[in-house]
């Protein structure tokens, strides 16, 4: 499976993708659409959008029916009343499932996107989970909330068209996602435009009702967690704790610093692939 080239970027293989338009929360939301059998849904962290997840479509399509939707205010989704939290995105993946498939699927979900994973799972909607670098299962210490607060107001900061804002978050995003340059241009490209919906998440990370660990604890499927391990936002050994408590989980390390199956897809797709296949 030829899925990097030399730099260690995401190679595409040609498959067919197309986009479907679900109504949710009073909003249109975009669904890359690749591939058949069993449906996999990832979910994108903020800022990002369901293009994360071209080298997952491009390396299971085959086998599986790969689902990428673009959150409201991000990709090819429409805008949101709501103001952008796990609790709103695990609800727009909700009316995803329900529009699309007929089964409980597997879900993936990065950052904000695997806080929203769990709170699904929480909810009895998923078959299996498959975590990559979560919210959700960091103590919510005065010295967190202190953190979220300054990333609100430096996001709320490009939403008001600083001058400094995107040259600042591109020297930012190079410790977030250090493996996936290519990738990491894209994400800077659009910014600017995503700014207002970042603070808003950044403001909901600092929240009582952000911290999920009760809700993982609590998980009863199977959970494959593939951490990048030079995360310094979400970091493992403050998470560990947590995740010790989900009860049938493994775990995985890789590197990056934010996104496994961006940063190191060489090692990512064969345990993803093994993990799938075990629970079919």
């Amino acid at each position: 499976m030829n899925i990097t080239d030399s730099r260690g970027e995401v190679m595409m293989r040609d498959f067919s993708e197309r986009i479907v338009r679900v109504p949710v929360l009073g909003t249109e939301v975009a669904v890359r659409v690749c591939g058949e059998g069993p449906d996999l849904l990832c979910l994108h962290a903020t800022g990002h959008d369901g293009a994360d997840f071209d080298g997952i479509a491009a390396a299971f399509g085959d086998r599986y029916r790969v689902l990428a939707p673009d959150f409201p205010g991000h990709g090819q989704s429409g805008e949101m009343s709501a103001a952008a939290d796990a609790r709103v995105y695990a609800e727009v993946a909700a009316g995803v499932i329900d529009a699309l498939c007929d089964a409980p699927p597997v879900v993936l979900g990065n950052s904000i996107g695997g806080a929203a994973a769990i709170l699904l799972a929480h909810e009895g909607r998923v078959r299996a989970l498959v975590l990559c670098n979560p919210g959700g299962l960091i103590p919510l210490t005065p010295t967190v909330r202190r953190v979220t607060r300054m990333f609100s107001r430096f996001f709320a900061a490009g939403a008001r068209g600083a001058w400094w804002f995107v040259p600042a978050f591109r020297l930012y995003y190079r410790s977030v996602l250090p493996g996936a340059r290519v990738r990491r241009r894209e994400i800077s490209r659009t910014v600017a435009n995503r700014a207002g919906v970042l603070s808003q998440a950044w403001e909901s990370f600092g929240r009582d009702d952000a911290d999920l660990r009760a809700a993982a604890a609590a998980l009863d499927v199977p959970v494959l967690i593939a951490w990048a391990r030079s995360d310094k936002a979400i970091r493992l050994d403050v998470c560990r704790p947590a995740i010790a408590r989900i009860p049938d989980h493994r775990l995985h390390l890789f590197r990056g610093g934010h996104a496994a199956f961006l940063e190191d897809p060489e090692a990512f797709m064969p345990v993803l692939g093994e993990f799938l296949e075990n629970i079919r």
